[in-house]
């Protein structure tokens, strides 16, 4: 199992952990229930993190925590940061949803 950040995703998240007045461990990402479709994305910096019920991977020195539940959902999955004409933010790419709500905030499997 396996989740993959952009080279653009990977240099934003390092430039937001920079300007955090206390040190985190790395990024934290999770999926969890809730908006229209069933599921959404969290993510957040996290100073915690357990070799038994997290899968970690790293990016060239960068740690990103996914619980196990959670890569259940996420098998596959790419984060990209984009900007555009309506803004700026990470976007997830996920081979194993089904469905989006039609603002495009929470998904189904």
């Amino acid at each position: 199992m396996a989740i993959v950040l952009t080279k653009k995703a990977e240099d934003k998240v390092r430039e937001i952990l920079s300007e955090q007045s206390e040190p985190y461990a790395g990024l934290r990402i999770q999926v969890i229930g809730g908006g229209c479709s069933g599921f959404q994305y969290r993510m957040g910096f996290d100073k915690n993190f357990s070799d038994q019920s997290d899968a970690i991977f790293e990016f060239d020195g960068l740690k990103v925590f996914v619980d196990k539940t959670s890569l259940m959902y996420m098998d596959g999955a790419e984060v990209d940061y984009v900007e555009g004409l309506h803004g700026a933010g990470f976007k997830f790419s996920n081979p194993n949803v089904s469905g989006t709500c039609g603002c495009g905030s929470s998904f189904s499997v």
